[in-house]
């Protein structure tokens, strides 16, 4: 480094306005380095945002996150959110069965025991598996406990053949693993890495007590992800451009840093952040930056689709359910935080919507309300004021067994250029947790890329 580039503040373009984009630049704006933060969209968050509908304001999807997910919470902390997404005191999910000759209740909670224990009076009272699927349930908890994480194996078998070796029936699968694998993976258990589904429930199940306690944002996700983002960003001295395409990204002729064109203008940048879906950065990528850039093209998505009902009465006493022996996956009031004052306004989340992703409203129409009825004696008879449908095509990377060859790092072959993302290689599946954490990634290698000493706050959040 000469005096001259030891006298200047670095320059860094961060290259995607969603959790990933928003992190990488808050921390290297923490760490004293100039950033501009370039969003093609109108608004920041990415695929976790809001929208106005009438006079309500409506997130695209419903998301969760839990305990265990240290990064999102530094995030949360960060823009000063924590407050506005709570989590549970003790992780508690009524569970309706509607399967059988009567509706059943169930509930997967846990106690203040020790792991593994504090999960087994729950399993011991959950109604919907019979005395020998329970037990067969804590054998597999062992098993799954005694999985090596690091071993590369993981990701060529798929979860369901695991679980199946494992004496899990298919009830026992539909009934426990798949109810929170499909939440949080976006794959049922035949179409998912066992590596990211064993990472999934061991962080999130078996690592401590309260590991698995759910918390949900209690305003539009908007508010968190977008206003309260930027204005954190503000104070860090972060241009943030929205509605600002990239055209291209090179290197300088001199070799010193790169060149970010955007609309009418060239940013100048020591360093720069891709955190924008595969195909997108497949398309940015110069030519070297990765050994095999069109890996990127292998990574498959997954589809999720949300069905927004609003009654003219409350129908649901529970702020949310997941739901057996029907379509119906989880189920969400999302009233107050959308403004409603008079009614209710449900969210339906339909995770690994593959099959319904493109089903015209009418017949989604069709489907649905009938099923809420069946599960919400409430429902029935009420007025719809509304319902309508958001779809995201491509709301996460597909978590397929063999993926995790495909997945890059946050480094590059090209110095300076970094990659961000849920679908890079953070051994997390595609969740605002995931986000964060490549964030981290990309962020820490910069920062020693420019011969920052500084430990990177994603170190607090590990």
């Amino acid at each position: 480094m000469t005096a001259a580039e030891g006298s200047r503040a670095r320059r860094a373009v961060v290259v995607g306005g969603g959790l990933a984009g928003i992190t990488a630049a808050l921390q290297l704006a923490d760490a004293g380095v100039r950033v501009t933060l370039l969003e093609g969209r109108p608004r920041l968050g990415g695929l976790a945002f809001s929208f106005r509908r009438g006079d309500l304001t409506v997130d695209n999807g419903q998301h969760v996150y839990l305990r265990c997910c240290t990064a999102y919470r530094w995030f949360l902390d960060r823009v000063d959110g924590a407050e506005l997404a709570p989590l549970q005191d003790r992780l508690d999910v009524p569970v309706l069965d509607v399967g059988g000759d009567r509706p059943r209740l169930g509930r997967i909670r846990r106690t203040a025991l020790p792991v593994p224990l504090h999960l087994a009076p729950g399993l011991a009272a959950y109604p919907h598996l019979s005395l020998a699927e329970r037990a067969s349930v804590a054998r597999a908890a062992f098993a799954l406990q005694r999985l090596d994480l690091t071993d590369p194996a993981l990701d060529g078998t798929d979860f369901a053949t695991w679980l199946h070796r494992h004496g899990q029936s298919a009830r026992t699968i539909e009934a426990l693993w798949d109810l929170v694998g499909v939440a949080t993976l976006n794959a049922t258990a035949p179409n998912a890495s066992l590596a990211l589904a064993a990472m999934v429930f061991k962080t999130g199940l078996l690592s401590e007590p309260g590991a698995a306690d759910i918390g949900w944002a209690q305003v539009p996700l908007g508010d968190l992800h977008d206003t309260l983002a930027r204005k954190a960003l503000d104070s860090a001295g972060v241009r943030t451009e929205v509605r600002t395409r990239v055209g291209g990204v090179s290197r300088a002729d001199d070799g010193s840093g790169w060149h970010v064109d955007v609309d009418g203008e060239r940013l100048d940048a020591d360093a720069v952040v891709l955190a924008v879906p595969q195909r997108e950065t497949h398309a940015l990528l110069p030519e070297g930056a990765l050994d095999a850039p069109d890996r990127l093209l292998e990574i498959a998505t997954a589809p999720i689709l949300n069905l927004h009902v609003v009654y003219g009465r409350r129908v649901l006493r529970r702020p949310f359910f997941a739901a057996l022996g029907s379509p119906v996956q989880w189920v969400f009031d999302r009233s107050h935080a959308s403004g409603l004052t008079d009614g209710q306004y449900l969210a339906v989340s339909q995770s690994a919507a593959q099959d319904e992703i493109d089903t015209p409203v009418p017949e989604l129409r069709e489907r649905y309300l009938p099923e809420l009825e069946r599960l919400l004696p409430a429902a029935r008879g009420a007025e719809v004021r509304d319902f309508f449908v958001t779809r995201e095509r491509t709301a996460t990377f597909a978590p397929a067994p063999g993926v995790g060859r495909l997945r890059p790092g946050a480094r590059t072959r090209a110095p300076g250029l970094f990659l961000a993302g849920a679908w890079t290689a953070t051994g997390w599946p595609a969740t605002m947790e995931g986000a964060v954490r490549s964030g981290f990634d990309a962020a820490g290698a910069a920062l020693s890329a420019l011969g920052h000493r500084r430990q990177p706050p994603s170190q607090e959040a590990e």
